[in-house]
């Protein structure tokens, strides 16, 4: 493995945040002084997509689901607990918790600063990023807290087919709680269009390159070489985004801080209720720390992509996803720095095995 790679974070992850803020000025200097370039980009467009959107966004997810071995679903009964309390933590507990701190913040405690209908966008936001579990970060925060890489592995793998199955209905179903219909035929889609094509592109991938190399030239020399390539997609994304969102920010900056609020509290209400649980049920901590950094973290590629499939670039909608890329990182990083700090809580993989 390459250096970055060993020391579990590379340089545009570990400063993800920065690089975020850096391109949301961006974005906000071209909206604002460049407007002929937003507005070329908003004519590119097929059934209802931004094209230029679309591609960097399809950028950004292919090369995380290169990384994910299906074959691996089949050790999942060797140790289900890990794997059990992680999956019910991500679809059964965080979504609900997501719908229920947004409404609360948005609609009631910050409900003097937010109008009723820009406070229903941003509840719409927050609970397209509580719908869909990480699929890609959650490797970096694994192996930042010494986490099983097979557990993680068999996790992710098994998110991945779920969001297929659920992410549709689930969605459907939160946003009609928040008075949003969305036709089911709009969300599937999405879901073909931002996860099972680049999921068959990212399966087919792994199995011609590993037939052709082998195993150990895929996971150490050809998957490697597209580790900066998500993030430049996810980057260029969002300066595209916040030419349209910039004259929302820059008319009132605050609702950015207001947006973060919810975002942050189920990040970390959702990590500790899962790891708390795995420390209930005595799990070594190197299953507790992948289960319950997977329960807390929101595949934030798949929520922007979908929130500007449905609502377009300029909607508040999007401005709450968004929000989930700028606060994610730093939170993920304080959580895995208390995880391993309370490693001393949970029995060693080697007593847990005996």
């Amino acid at each position: 493995m390459s250096k970055d790679k060993s020391e579990g974070i590379g340089f545009f992850e570990k400063y993800l945040t920065i690089w975020v803020i850096l391109c949301m000025a961006a974005g906000i200097f071209i909206g604002k002084y460049l407007p002929v370039f937003p507005a070329f980009l908003e004519k590119i467009q097929y059934a209802g997509q931004n094209i230029p959107i679309a591609v960097l966004i399809w950028i950004m997810i292919y090369p995380m689901m290169m990384k994910i071995d299906f074959q691996s679903i089949k050790n999942v009964r060797r140790n289900p607990l890990g794997l059990l309390i992680s999956s019910g933590s991500s679809w059964l507990i965080k979504p609900f918790l997501m719908l229920g701190l947004a409404s609360l913040f948005f609609y009631v405690v910050f409900k003097s600063y937010i109008p009723y209908d820009l406070a229903k966008s941003y509840v719409t936001g927050a609970v397209l990023l509580g719908v869909a579990p990480c699929t890609a970060m959650v490797f970096v925060w694994s192996n930042l807290s010494h986490g099983d890489p097979a557990h993680t592995l068999v996790q992710v793998s098994i998110n991945d087919l779920l969001i297929i199955v659920l992410f549709v209905p689930l969605t459907s179903f939160l946003l009609g709680v928040n008075n949003v219909q969305i036709p089911w035929d709009t969300l599937f889609f999405s879901i073909i269009l931002f996860v099972v094509i680049p999921l068959s592109a990212g399966a087919l991938t792994r199995v011609l390159m590993i037939r052709k190399k082998g195993p150990e030239y895929f996971n150490e020399k050809f998957v490697p070489k597209f580790d900066g390539i998500t993030t430049a997609g996810l980057l260029l994304t969002l300066i595209i985004i916040f030419t349209f969102q910039g004259k929302i920010i820059l008319g009132n900056p605050f609702y950015v801080l207001l947006i973060a609020v919810p975002l942050i509290l189920q990040n970390v209400i959702s990590a500790n209720l899962a790891y708390m649980v795995c420390r209930w049920t005595k799990l070594p901590h190197n299953r507790a720390a992948p289960a319950s950094l997977i329960a807390a973290s929101d595949f934030f590629e798949l929520s922007v992509a979908v929130a500007l499939s449905l609502f377009g670039p300029d909607s508040p909608v999007v401005l709450a996803c968004t929000v989930g890329v700028l606060t994610e990182v730093p939170v993920m990083l304080m959580l895995v720095k208390f995880i391993n700090g309370t490693k001393h809580w949970f029995p060693s993989a080697e007593t847990y095995n005996k």
